[in-house]
């Protein structure tokens, strides 16, 4: 469904429309065809389908013309199923071969996605136009996504990289490469852009930021970031061929990001600047933009400083000032100062780099000539020279000296040297290229010192490298070969992570995979080039031919050939142009290089002195540019390269300086170990061809492109492994067809599932690989299974299109069969027909039949008179009608007769004016010809005047040139004759001084070189090191965070370990318990089994006593209706008892309070009584007696403590386990410990291999052996720390087992003493609680007993009054269905008389019929015409029509009254359904009154009783415990005893006192309950009485509306009727109203007025609509509510059944208690004697007390629920008598709301009869005054003859409209119909009744409209009436002054035409007023 969705503008650039992917003509098209690619010189690849194949070679038909082409097997390469059409990861396509991937590129580009996958890669072409897809809208869409989740993009990559970043902690890198113009700048920039809205640290400020630009001096971060671009594009930008703006120097930019994420600084390193640009350009190209923007944008002061001129006058801007389309260079010019003042450079710093620029320019324009006789060289003119100076601060005559006649040093002389006029050039030439490579790296320095921020710490960062991409010339340089050594050396980086991550997904699928570093394969082409020796490679070997004497590139070129000719990527080229030619095999392609100038390329020298000179400069800013002017190669060593006299200069200048190969060389190491230590992201971007055409893709092109950036290299590697991989559950999916059979139904894992289908296939096992998510397959395996798949579903597909074919056949079969059948039924029926004819009885029958309806035939007979006469009357009135239209028809046939006579003239008059228009014509384009003539002489001699006056001035301009170009050369010649002689005694005193200066000079030089290399060398080493401590810190943290969490790990299970012996020993001791507690439960549970016998036999005798109960319980509800009458007086003693009771429990509390504190003052006296005394003595007895048993204990303890010995022995042992885990762990560390030493070891190898090759070096190995003794003194003292732990944790362990041994025996002792103590313990409490539990049961099962037997009386109430209520249902049942049964025969009867009027309609035709032929005959006889016959067909064709329209609104009538007969149906159900839910709702709250009150009385009952056990529980207590304090004084027990029994009987007697009480409250409670129900009686007859009082009135109200409706029907009838006269006079008037229509802007108004009322309407009708709605929702939420109150009505019902079981439960617990009760009384009066019996009932009645306890708990916690429930139920009730007031407020409102409509109706009533009155009264008179007037008008069109053909057409128009009318007409019957039906609709409802109402105060508001917009129209077309009178009065006035016929007819037709538009327009509106006035009476 989202594919359907339409996408915005910028989606379509980014998604993929999957339309035509999935589409099934494209997939039947390729497995039909079998398409394969062919190559092809144009395309690259061509599709075509394979025909014929005869061995190594196929035949091909192309797929575009149809072409057969032979093509050999292997140039063929399979091509994809159209599923993988535009796929966006080339990687999943399952043939990956060069045509697959070039066709995804190319469909993809050409529907505008720029961006593909291709594994790794990102794939860009260059779209050549702007795209919507770098918005910040498309920013956010890609922010935190997967690359999955979003189609593909740069940013998604920059996201991705950012998102690694911060999750992994780990530095990425984005690596864009591409030839120059395929756009690596732009998406260099716009990760930059993505990066800094992302991770920007200021993104709250950025309102800020933009209110104040000129605070930005130092400017937020990521602006810096983004503004150095612009600088940096400035100074390295160009225009080439191929890119308007080409980067000409590669960067890698740097972005340090903190711990959160926000970018924290910058940096930028570049390489391989071009600065050949500055000097020389192609024709079409343009140097560095800085230049042209320097020119074009400064003026005023500063261009004057600058020393300024125009393009043209510099000669190293060789093709002058290229503009650059879209781009103006001036304002780029502000743009980059703007961006300079942002990155902090000040103003001083930017004139010192414009005037750098400027002395660029300046060196160009520098001219030198050679001497007649000698080589040497002289510079002429020295203007350029002295601005040069005057711009560097340095002097004119040094600086020419330094350049003509440098002083170059030989041995230890310094001698002067003259130079040609070629190394002078040379060297000016280099001078400018280092001059503007050293402000480009000066302003990298300072951008680079603008983004670094030290203020916060950087956590990680992302790089940016944007670098050429690999490039074959035809003439490839030095610095091509640099570039193309940079990309091998990323391309085996790209191999290396691309197989590495798909090696890393074997391994995590589980796949055997032997493991290919593919990186390995570009290694012999790194090595060719960067080997250092054995043997050296080609920068080395450079780098040595720099320093050896006499070296020519022709010696480099023969020397590498010696060196490397058996190399494998190393070759001679086969056609050698040159001896310095040789070839390199890159992964790319075979490159042939020409090594002309290498050398000097890669010693770039530069002119000793003229740098002295810079660096001596009075301009501190050229200064700082010429620091390190010593580590230049000077013009001595090139001189040593000349001569062959000094060869061991080579030595002393070894260590001076660096080649640009070296440079490049170590620069390139850097980067390269930063991107392995970073994850790379790849971006490849490619031109798609050099016309900058968008749109347009050369195949070619793209696919150089896609080798040279390793796309398809990268594509090689996947074929090596498995690069197509599906989940199993898209696999089983998509391919179970091929295997259906092979797996079983029912659910199977996905792997098996896929296992099964894939040895069903029978594929080879090379060919896929089965992981643990997915399914591997290599290349093309898809594309097979996809064919299979093909054919398999064309298979099924035939079979079903077989059976569908079969099934259709044998249905018509089927059918046939049928029809035979049916044709022999009709011939045995015809048969016997034939044969029953003849024979007499049959036709006796057939005579007989019809006579038995013959009493019934004058009936019959009366009937069809009557309808004889009807239908005469009919006839009649249609003869009328006739008469009328055919009076109608004649005149307007005589009307379209003088019409097309006045056509006829009208046709001549416009003949003759199309004669004359051609004639003027003719004479037009004459002399349209003869004017272009005459201007296109006139053209031709402006040219050539124009022309001559050019030459004339291009002549004047030589000659003065050639003038003042004499004059010039003059003077110089003069001038520099008396500077010569000048300068030669200058020049003679300076050289002195210069020489001894410059020997000094030379000296400091030196050291500072020194000291600068050594700087220089210290930094670099500085940095590695920094690099590599920072992956030993890390290495370090991972190891400490690792030993951290391992020491954590090991406390957390000793903890553990603790924490399980502490739970053992509790669960021993536990145990013990256990089986101690085991022991007694047993013999409680005999003792139990003997009770439970007991108790059974005491059931059986309860149950006799019930059923005595019972027969009691029927005499006492007699007692209690003739007790009803107290029971208000109990009710009063019933509250006085309550406060009373609230009183009591008050006293009780305190004196509870006080036996507290008697039993604290009782405990502290203990000691000094004599009683004390005696116990302690008997206590010392006891003491002995358990000492013995402690002892027989102590040796069943040793037993145990043997056990439990042996349990801690295991324990150690699992403790020793872990002790031995702990030193694995401890030995993997080692292990990891030995491991970094053998990194150190290796580090340390490395150093000394560095210190053979530099001396420097080994002050960085001491530093890093250093720092591996700090590392390892700090892994030793971890170790320490971890054998400390060791120690600790031994120690730790001994002393727990020592404390584990004390604690044991301890724990030991404890449990014998609580053992001891719990036993009396339970004693005492067994007797407490057996007594407690008798006392409790006894007073429970009494007060349960009273309650079931109240609740017994009471449900036998309810059940009585429901048989009552059912009997009442029952009797309404029967009632309703009585009335259905009526209602149901008056429905039969209905349609009996139904069918009786058809059939009389049907008698009714026939006689019409008989009538009409009669009509026919008779108007034949009178006419004799066929015309009137014909006519009179045609009415009596209407008249059907009418008498059937007539039918159909009878039968509309009909149904009206069934469905308003259903409705009052309808609504008497639902009143009784209503009375019937009122009924029960009333009955269900009397029921849940009564049971409320009778739960509240019952849980006032428990709660006291609960009271009077808890005091009894009290004084149990206190009486136990005087019993253990006195428990061997048998005498003092026993006495105790007596009185504890005294105590309980007087219990027992004032329990049964308070049973009584509460008895009595229930008899009053269930008086109180009689009472209302009598009272709810009451109030339920009064209801229903209201009830039917309401029906009846509902029923009167709805006749009394039924009659309204009826009236209003027949009065709607009467004003159609009405209508129809109407129109038909509105039909008469409008062919007579034609010219009265001039002045219709009044009828306008009037309209326009009418509408607003008709808006008003409308809005008012609206209201009224919205009001219904309301009143029908308010009614369907009464309606939800009612439902809602049932279902809770329903839920109450069904919790008060669970209540009144329960109780019935608990009173028969009651009646057991009871019983138990008063056994126990006789067991305690029996059982005085005897200490054990005592003993023994104590415990028993302990027990019981318990027993009881638990039950009251559980009583009370029923309780509670009960209330909760009770107060649910009371809520409810309130809630229903509140909706049922609602209700009945709404139905009271509904009955005044009701009246009002009828007294309103009755209003609009008599004021419609009014109006229509007014009406016709007006139309009759206004009808007559318009014939009159329509009489006089009609004379005076008759004379104006020219106006006929207006005339003419205005009654083609209104036949028109008449037929409109017409159709108006009978739409209006239609919507009347349509209004019947909705008000019939209406009547369904009591409330639609509102809608009739309003619709009728509608209707007679729009009469009232129509009324007066009628008089208006009638005022309007009286005063058009005289106002075209005056009109023709005018005319014919006009006619007779008229002199020229031809000619004046000419505006009378235009006048004529007007009006005719004014006519039409006039009647086009009137029209529409009509249908607005059709429209208003239509909504009727």
């Amino acid at each position: 469904m989202a594919n359907k969705k339409q996408m915005t503008e910028d989606e379509k650039f980014l998604f993929l429309d999957k339309d035509f992917i999935n589409s099934p003509m494209a997939q039947a098209d390729w497995s039909a065809k079998k398409l394969v690619w062919i190559p092809s010189e144009k395309n690259g690849f061509e599709a075509a389908s394979v025909k014929e194949e005869h061995g190594d070679e196929c035949l091909v038909e192309l797929a575009d013309n149809g072409k057969k082409v032979t093509v050999n097997k292997d140039d063929i390469q399979k091509m994809n199923p159209p599923k993988f059409s535009k796929v966006e990861d080339m990687a999943e396509l399952t043939c990956l071969n060069e045509a697959s991937v070039l066709h995804n590129i190319r469909e993809r580009y050409f529907s505008g996605l720029i961006y593909t996958y291709s594994g790794l890669f990102c794939v860009v072409v260059n779209p050549y136009k702007m795209l919507p897809i770098y918005s910040e809208k498309i920013i956010e869409m890609y922010k935190g996504k997967k690359r999955h989740e979003v189609p593909p993009h740069i940013y998604s990559i920059t996201d991705n990289a950012y998102r690694n970043m911060m999750q992994d902690r780990e530095d990425q890198s984005i690596l864009c490469t591409g030839e120059s113009g395929a756009g690596k700048t732009e998406n260099t920039k716009k990760v930059i852009q993505y990066l800094a809205l992302v991770a920007s640290s200021h993104k709250g400020k950025k309102d800020t930021s933009a209110t104040q630009p000129g605070s930005f001096v130092h400017g937020e971060l990521e602006k810096q970031l983004l503004q150095a671009n612009p600088i940096l594009e400035a100074f390295g930008n160009a225009k080439t061929i191929k890119n308007d703006n080409s980067s000409r120097f590669g960067k890698f930019i740097r972005i340090n990001f903190d711990v959160t994420g926000y970018i924290v600084g910058a940096n930028i390193e570049t390489y391989l600047l071009e600065k050949s640009r500055c000097i020389r350009q192609a024709k079409t190209e343009r140097a560095f933009h800085i230049f042209y923007y320097m020119v074009a944008g400064v003026k005023d002061k500063l261009r004057e400083e600058l020393l300024l001129e125009n393009f043209s006058a510099y000669r190293f801007l060789v093709a002058g000032h290229v503009s650059i389309s879209g781009q103006q260079d001036d304002e780029m010019y502000e743009e980059t100062m703007e961006a300079m003042n942002i990155m902090g450079i000040t103003e001083e710093e930017r004139t010192g780099i414009l005037k750098v620029c400027s002395t660029v320019l300046q060196l160009g324009n520098i001219e030198f000539k050679k001497e007649r006789n000698q080589e040497q060289a002289t510079m002429p003119d020295n203007t350029a020279a002295q601005k040069v100076c005057h711009l560097q601060g340095i002097n004119v005559v040094d600086f020419t000296r330094a350049i003509l006649t440098p002083r170059i040093k030989v041995g230890r002389e310094v001698v002067q040297k003259a130079q040609t006029k070629e190394q002078a050039d040379f060297a000016i030439e280099a001078l400018a290229k280092a001059m503007y490579e050293r402000l480009f790296r000066w302003l990298l320095a300072r951008v680079n010192k603008a983004l670094d921020k030290t203020k916060r710490q950087g956590a990680s960062f992302l790089g940016i490298l944007d670098i050429a991409g690999f490039e074959i010339f035809e003439d490839n340089s030095f610095e091509q070969l640099c570039i193309n050594y940079t990309n091998e050396r990323l391309q085996q980086l790209f191999n290396h992570t691309m197989f590495v991550l798909e090696q890393e997904e074997y391994q995590r699928e589980g796949i055997e995979w032997s493991f290919i570093d593919f990186g390995l394969d570009l290694q012999p082409c790194i090595e060719l080039i960067e080997r250092p020796n054995n043997p050296p490679g080609i920068l080395a070997l450079l780098d040595e031919e720099c320093w050896f004497p006499k070296a020519t590139d022709i010696s480099f070129v023969e020397k590498l050939m010696n060196t490397q000719a058996s190399h494998i990527k190393f070759s001679k080229p086969k056609q050698l142009k040159s001896k310095t030619e040789f070839s390199v095999h890159h992964y790319a392609g075979k490159v042939d290089y020409n090594a002309d100038n290498w050398l000097t390329k890669n010693m770039d020298p530069l002119n000793d002195n003229v740098i002295a000179l810079l660096n001596s400069s009075s301009n501190t800013f050229i200064q700082d540019l010429w620091k390190d002017a010593d580590r230049v190669v000077g013009l001595e060593t090139m001189a040593k390269m000349s001569d062959s006299s000094m060869p061991s200069g080579s030595k002393t200048k070894k260590g001076m300086f660096r080649t640009v190969g070296q440079l490049y060389k170590e620069s390139l190491a850097k980067l390269m170990t930063t991107l392995h230590n970073t994850q790379p992201n790849f971006v490849r971007c490619i031109i798609p061809n050099h016309e900058k055409r968008a749109g347009k893709l050369d195949a070619n092109l793209v696919l150089d492109q896609l080798k040279c950036n390793g796309v398809l290299e990268g594509i090689r590697i996947c074929r090596q492994g498995f690069p197509n991989r599906i989940l199993f559950q898209e696999f089983r999916q998509r391919y179970e067809i091929l295997a259906a059979s092979a797996i079983p139904k029912g659910f199977m894992d996905g792997k098996q599932a896929c296992g099964l289908m894939i040895k069903h296939l029978d594929l080879d096992p090379n060919l896929y690989r089965i992981g643990q998510s997915k399914i591997f397959f290599r290349t093309g395996v898809l594309a097979q299974l996809e064919e299979e798949r093909d054919l398999k579903i064309t298979v099924v597909i035939i079979a079903f299109q077989s059976q569908a074919r079969g099934f259709l056949a044998r249905k018509a079969f089927a059918k046939r069969q049928q029809q035979l059948m049916a044709m022999k039924v009709i011939q045995r029926n015809c048969a016997a027909y034939l044969k029953l004819r003849n024979w007499q009885w049959w036709r006796l029958f057939t005579k007989v039949k019809p006579l038995l309806q013959v009493t019934r035939q004058e009936e019959e007979m009366g009937l069809k008179d009557d309808e004889l006469q009807k239908a005469k009357e009919s006839a009649v009135k249609y003869e009328s009608e006739l008469k009328e239209i055919t009076l109608k028809q004649t005149t307007i046939m005589e009307e379209r007769n003088a019409l097309q006579e006045q056509l006829q003239a009208e046709t001549e008059l416009y003949a003759e004016a199309e004669e004359m228009r051609v004639r003027l014509g003719a004479k037009k384009q004459e002399l349209e010809e003869i004017l272009h003539e005459m201007e296109a002489r006139l053209e031709e001699e402006e040219d050539r005047a124009q022309a001559l006056q050019v030459d004339k001035k291009k002549m004047q301009q030589q000659m003065q040139d050639l003038e003042e170009h004499l004059e010039e050369e003059e003077d110089a010649r003069q001038k520099l004759q008396l500077e010569k002689v000048a300068c030669e005694g200058k020049i003679k005193k300076l050289e002195d001084d210069v020489l001894v200066m410059e020997d000094h000079n030379t000296k400091l030089l030196k050291e500072r070189k020194l000291m600068e290399e050594r700087l220089a060398d210290f930094s670099s080493n500085l940095a590695e090191e920094e690099e590599k401590s920072k992956n030993l810190t890390k290495l370090k943290n991972k190891h400490e965070s690792m030993i951290s969490e391992l020491e954590v790990r090991l406390k957390k299970e000793e903890k553990g370990r603790q924490e399980l012996d502490k739970a053992k020993r509790k669960l021993e001791a536990e145990s013990n318990d256990l089986q101690e507690q085991i022991a007694d439960l047993l013999a409680q549970i005999a003792e139990l089994k003997a009770q439970l016998a007991k108790k059974e036999e005491e059931l059986q005798a309860a149950l006799a006593r019930l059923e005595d109960e019972m027969a009691q319980k029927n005499n006492a509800l007699k007692k209690i209706r003739e007790l009803e009458g107290h029971i208000s007086d109990l009710q009063e003693d019933l509250d006085s008892e309550r406060q009373a009771r609230n009183k009591t429990e008050k006293a009780r509390r305190d004196l509870g309070e006080e036996l507290e504190a008697l039993k604290s003052e009782l405990e502290d006296t203990l000691d000094s009584t004599a009683t004390q005394q005696e116990l302690r003595a008997k206590r010392e007895q006891e003491v002995t007696l358990l000492k013995k048993a402690m002892d027989d204990e102590g040796q069943t303890h040793e037993a145990q403590v043997q056990e439990m010995r042996q349990k801690h022995t295991q324990a150690v042992e699992e403790l020793t386990e872990q002790l031995e885990q702990s030193k694995r762990v401890k030995s993997n560390l080692d292990k990891a410990k030995q491991a970094l030493e053998k990194e150190t070891s290796e580090l340390t190898v490395e150093v000394r291999s560095l210190t053979t090759a530099k001396q420097d070096v080994e002050n960085k190995k001491r530093k890093v052996e250093g720092q591996l003794n700090e590392l390892q003194a700090r892994f030793t003292d971890s170790e320490k720390q971890k054998g400390e732990l060791g120690e600790r944790c031994s120690k730790i362990t001994i002393e727990l087992e020592s404390v584990t041994n004390l604690l044991n025996e301890a724990e030991g002792k404890n449990i014998k003493l609580s053992k001891d103590v719990s036993t009396l313990s339970a004693q005492v409490q067994d007797t407490q609680e057996l007594l407690a539990e008798e006392t409790r049961q006894k007073l429970q099962f009494s007060t349960k007993l009273r309650q079931m037997e109240d609740d017994r009386n009471s449900l036998q109430e309810q059940l009585e009054e429901e048989v009552e209520a059912k009997r009442n249902v029952e009797r309404h049942v029967s009632t309703l269905n009585i009335q259905l049964s009526d209602s149901k025969k008056k429905l039969e009867e209905m349609a009996g008389n139904n069918e009786l009027l058809e059939e009389s309609k049907k008698r009714l035709q026939r006689d019409l019929e008989a009538s009409n032929t009669q009509f026919e005959e008779k108007a034949s006889a009178y006419d004799k015409l066929e015309k009137t016959k014909n006519r009179l067909q045609q009415e009596l064709e209407d008249i059907l029509m009418d008498l059937d329209n007539q039918r159909t609104i009878v039968s509309n009538l009909e149904k009206k009254q069934k469905k308003f007969d259903q409705m009052l149906a309808e609504e008497k159900t639902i009143s009784s359904k209503y009375a019937d839910e009122r009924d029960r709702a009333e009955a269900e709250a009397r029921e849940k009154e009564t049971k409320a009150l009778s739960l509240a009385r019952a849980l006032e009952e428990a709660q006291d009783s609960r009271e009077e056990l808890e005091r009894a529980n009290k004084s149990l207590r206190t009486e136990m415990e005087d019993l253990v304090s006195s428990k061997d004084d048998v005498g003092k027990s026993v006495h105790e005893l007596e009185k504890g029994k005294r105590g309980l009987e007087a219990q027992v007697e004032e329990m049964k006192t308070q049973l009584e009480e509460l008895e009595d409250e229930l008899q009053a409670a269930e008086d109180a309950k009689l009472r209302l129900e009598v009272n709810m009686q009451a109030l339920k007859a009064q209801f229903e009485r209201d009830l039917v009082g309401r029906d009846e009135m509902g029923e009167e109200k709805k006749r009394q509306l039924i009659k309204q409706v009826r009236e209003l029907e027949t009065e709607l009838e009467d004003e159609r009727k009405q209508r129809a006269t109407a129109a038909a006079a509105k039909k008469k008037l409008e062919g007579d109203m034609k010219d009265l229509e001039g002045q219709i802007e009044m009828s306008n108004k009037g309209r326009d007025e009418a509408i607003k009322q008709l808006r008003k309407i409308q809005a008012q009708m609206k209201d009224f609509q919205r009001e219904l709605e309301d009143a029908h929702a308010a009614r369907e939420e009464v309606l939800g509510t009612a439902k809602e109150s049932e279902r809770k009505a329903k839920s109450l019902e069904a919790e008060l059944m669970q209540i009144q079981e329960e109780l019935a439960a608990a009173e028969r617990a009651r009646k057991q208690a009871e019983s138990e009760r008063d056994e126990l009384a006789d067991e305690l009066a029996s059982n005085t004697s005897g200490k054990s019996a005592l003993s023994d009932e104590k415990r028993r009645l302990e027990a019981k007390i318990s027993q009881l306890e638990e039950e009251l708990e559980e009583e009370s916690s029923n309780m509670e629920i009960l209330n909760d429930r009770l107060r649910k139920s009371t809520q409810q009730v309130d809630q229903l008598n509140n909706e049922l007031q609602t209700e009945r407020t709404t139905s009271q409102k509904n009955e005044s709301a009701r009246q009002q409509m009828e007294r309103q109706n009755k209003d609009l009533k008599a004021k419609l009869q009014e109006m229509e009155n007014q009406v016709k009264s007006k139309f009759k008179s206004s009808i007559t005054a318009l014939e009159a007037k329509v009489a006089q008008l009609e004379e005076q069109v008759e004379q104006e003859s020219r106006d006929k053909q207006a005339v003419a057409k205005g009654l083609r128009q209104k036949d028109k409209k008449m037929k409109d009318l017409m159709i108006q007409v009978e739409d209006e019957r239609k919507q009347a119909e349509q209004y019947k039906e909705q008000a019939e609709k209406g009547n369904t409802r009591m409330k639609q009744l509102k809608r009739q109402l309003e619709e009728s105060e509608e209707e007679s508001q729009r009469i009232t409209a129509a009324r007066r917009k009628l008089q208006r129209e009638l005022d309007e077309s009286t005063e058009a009436n005289d106002a075209m009178s005056r009109e023709v009065n005018s005319l014919k006035s006009k006619l007779r002054r008229g002199t020229e016929p031809s000619f004046s007819s000419a505006p009378r037709r235009v006048g004529g035409s007007a009006r005719r538009g004014v006519i039409d327009d006039a009647s086009e509106e009137d029209g529409d007023s009509q249908g607005d006035y059709n429209g208003t009476k239509s909504v009727e």
